[in-house]
């Protein structure tokens, strides 16, 4: 159990998103950001399965056959693409949701620090596009939202991050004043 590694992790990817959101004018969403994280549920599995390199669900899921702390995370936090996944009414089944344009800026905030986080030196302004690549086939996701998932992860990747932030703060209207 590493809790002052874990702590710190998800300390430090909390900060970065928290700042990248706020270079994108999304302030509450920046305060607010994975807060779930320091809760029992997520915050003791996190300390017994930590990696420091990638995320603990990965080997929460390989010890129980289930993450309980993934399934509490993501059912709370919309920059999740998986909390958008309901029934849908035009076929049977389940089905990606529109995810609204503010948490689908997030869910890139997210992306990038935690590329950041766990790359480390190795991290590229293509790291949470290749990240995002190697899952993509199996995400069910609704066609408009993962056509600007992926338009704005590439901008990040072709572009860099700080002409991508000021693209979304357009896309947001929001001016940046600071």
């Amino acid at each position: 159990m590493n809790i002052a590694g874990h702590f710190k992790t998800i300390t430090r990817h909390k900060l970065l998103v928290m700042e990248y959101c706020f270079e994108c004018g999304l302030y509450a969403q920046g305060l607010a950001h994975d807060l779930s994280k320091y809760s029992p549920t997520e915050f003791i599995p996190g300390c017994i399965y930590y990696q420091g390199d990638h995320s603990p669900n990965e080997a929460e899921r390989q010890a129980k056959g289930y993450t309980a702390a993934w399934l509490h995370h993501k059912g709370r936090n919309k920059h999740h693409l998986e909390y958008w996944i309901d029934y849908g009414t035009e076929k049977a089944g389940l089905t990606g949701m529109k995810i609204p344009l503010r948490y689908i800026c997030e869910m890139v905030c997210d992306r990038v620090a935690a590329s950041r986080v766990y790359l480390g030196d190795k991290y590229t302004d293509a790291s949470a596009w290749e990240y995002y690549q190697r899952s993509r086939d199996h995400y069910l996701m609704h066609p408009e939202s993962r056509a600007m998932l992926e338009k704005l992860l590439l901008m990040v990747r072709d572009c860099g991050q700080e002409r991508t932030f000021a693209y979304i703060r357009a896309l947001l209207g929001v001016q940046k004043d600071y």
